[in-house]
């Protein structure tokens, strides 16, 4: 079998097991059988449970920084703001599963996570910059902290509003974040 095939396999069943149990109950040993590799295998992989948490939640922070680069390298015309947050939907919608195991085991989680947690704060903070604008006021830097929790939304909304369809969250998550980010303040 491919490796990096075993990996996303690996990942994957993780996912699922941490989601399903948390984090600190589901073993190495179950991840293993799920995947029908023997626990041997997977250290070789993975050489710690905290190792196999970090690379499942990777690809959500990596995408983010992606995002926030590009937008950093553009400028901040309503277009661009409009491109990316609707970059900053999909990522989310996209890595929903990674937010539900949140929802379950945040405490549990946290402390083996601390390896992405600078660098996740460091990628929101320029975000939260960007959507503030050049010379941003105070006002403006409230909304840019306000879109960033809306758009969070978009993580729970599958554990929250599970009836409701992924195009419908987007749709309306995106216009509610443009609005925040537009809407004129009484003089």
């Amino acid at each position: 079998m491919d490796v990096g095939a075993t990996r996303d396999r690996i990942r994957e069943q993780a996912l699922a097991l941490f989601t399903d149990r948390g984090y600190a109950t589901a073993s190495l040993r179950e991840i293993a059988d799920r995947v029908g590799i023997t626990k041997a295998s997977l250290y070789y992989h993975y050489p710690s449970k905290q190792d196999l948490l970090v690379a499942v939640v990777r690809p959500l922070v990596d995408r983010w920084r992606e995002i926030v680069a590009e937008a950093e390298q553009g400028r901040h015309t309503p277009d661009d703001v409009r491109r990316v947050l609707l970059q900053c939907v999909d990522t989310m919608l996209a890595h929903r599963a990674v937010a539900n195991l949140f929802l379950r085991d945040a405490a549990g989680m946290l402390p083996a996570l601390a390896p992405l947690l600078d660098d996740l704060v460091e990628v929101n903070n320029r975000l939260r910059d960007w959507l503030a604008g050049p010379a941003p006021s105070q006002v403006a830097r409230i909304r840019a902290v306000a879109v960033l929790e809306l758009l969070r939304a978009a993580l729970t909304a599958g554990a929250t509003l599970g009836d409701v369809p992924d195009e419908l969250v987007r749709r309306t998550l995106l216009e509610s974040a443009e609005l925040v980010l537009t809407t004129r303040t009484a003089a």
